[in-house]
């Protein structure tokens, strides 16, 4: 049987250091696009030469921050449409169909579509039919959207009057390689949080160091329904608590260190 031939869209993945997961994510749209672009920031396993490898065109661009870089992504796509995917997430067969049967009929109804993301951990097939879904705008025309030019904010930012559609099917996140790892990634983005909070010159509130970890451990195991995965479930919420308690505890030390550096004895110290 013929397959059937490519969308008018675009495909874009930033990585970096991804060679153990990027293979299955190209490999789902690779029929969907003559344009898959990877944008990738200094990967030392191999990510570049097995994503050319598999028809993808990578390109080399500094780590910017996450909207800066998809931008940058977006720039070098050939079509109107696109589509983004992480790295680590996978398009099931149902949802390409789906993205497919968008463009049947010629020009998308909507300018934009949301897609389903549900967290895969390890040792799991498929998502938890309880898993919570988060549902952004990852399928869309560049004249009516582009990514945020923020640097930890990862969305995109559609025109007004732009409406979406909700596409049924569920990308396949594969975000966690192992607790350890996820709780490297989750420090350094505590990291970027808090150069964003210094730049946009936010002052976090002192009380928060206080309720940041339990508050966000409730939000995430149960508001995000992590407690269906039982123990595992149990430890990345912890994991992502522990995020969020970070992020808040660096920009105090931050204001902290910043506040001594201006009033102690150094700071009127004349020279001379």
């Amino acid at each position: 049987m013929t397959a059937p031939p490519p969308l008018p869209l675009s495909v874009f993945i930033i990585a970096r250091n991804e060679a153990d997961r990027i293979g299955a994510t190209i490999e789902a749209v690779r029929a969907l696009t003559d344009d898959l672009v990877v944008v990738d920031s200094g990967s030392t396993d191999g990510t570049q030469a097995l994503a050319a490898s598999l028809g993808a065109r990578v390109i080399h661009n500094d780590w910017p921050g996450y909207g800066p870089q998809k931008r940058f992504a977006e720039e070098q796509c050939r079509h109107v449409w696109m589509l983004n995917l992480d790295a680590d997430e996978v398009v099931p067969p149902d949802l390409a169909a789906e993205i497919r049967a968008v463009f049947d009929a010629g020009e998308p109804a909507h300018p934009a579509y949301r897609l389903a993301i549900a967290e895969i951990f390890p040792g799991e097939a498929h998502p938890h039919p309880w898993a919570y879904r988060l549902t952004p705008v990852r399928l869309y025309r560049r004249d009516r959207g582009r990514y945020s030019p923020s640097p930890v904010h990862d969305r995109v930012d559609l025109q007004a009057g732009a409406g979406t559609g909700l596409l049924r099917g569920v990308v396949h996140h594969f975000s966690v390689r192992s607790l350890g790892d996820q709780l490297d990634k989750l420090n350094r983005y505590s990291d970027q949080q808090a150069d964003d909070l210094e730049a946009r010159g936010v002052a976090i509130p002192t009380w928060r160091l206080f309720v940041e970890l339990p508050g966000n451990f409730l939000k995430a195991y149960l508001g995000r329904r992590h407690f269906v995965r039982g123990a595992y479930g149990f430890l990345t919420a912890m994991n992502y608590a522990i995020s969020r308690h970070l992020r808040v505890a660096k920009h105090y030390e931050r204001r902290v260190t910043l506040h001594r550096r201006q009033t102690g004895p150094l700071a009127t110290r004349k020279p001379g």
